[in-house]
């Protein structure tokens, strides 16, 4: 995956912005489920939040890190407990993906 460009990153975060956290993480790690719905969430919308709960600041790092990862997205943007993720969807879906539904916010 190439790494996206610092206009693609900023137009990204301002989408973000405007998002909720669609899955939530715990600090027992991520599930088969998880994975499912993460993977799920990231085909449908394409740029999506995920909130991490972990106390610990290095373990959080680690678990966004592993999300990534597994779900094969890029991390746009980390802020406290909440990660911003990006994954192009092989077919986007216009209904969902909040790239097209927040299209007019990048202008």
């Amino acid at each position: 995956m190439a790494a996206l460009s610092i206009q693609e990153r900023k137009r990204l975060r301002q989408i973000g912005h405007t998002l909720n956290p669609v899955v939530m993480v715990g600090d027992k790690g991520l599930s088969e489920s998880v994975v499912e719905e993460l993977n799920r969430a990231l085909n449908d919308h394409e740029l999506i939040k995920v909130k991490v709960v972990a106390e610990d600041r290095e373990a959080r790092a680690a678990m966004i890190t592993e999300i990534a990862s597994v779900s094969e997205s890029e991390v746009v943007q980390t802020i406290g407990k909440i990660a911003l993720l990006y994954k192009k969807a092989p077919k986007q879906n216009a209904k969902l993906s909040n790239l097209v539904r927040f299209a007019h916010l990048s202008n």
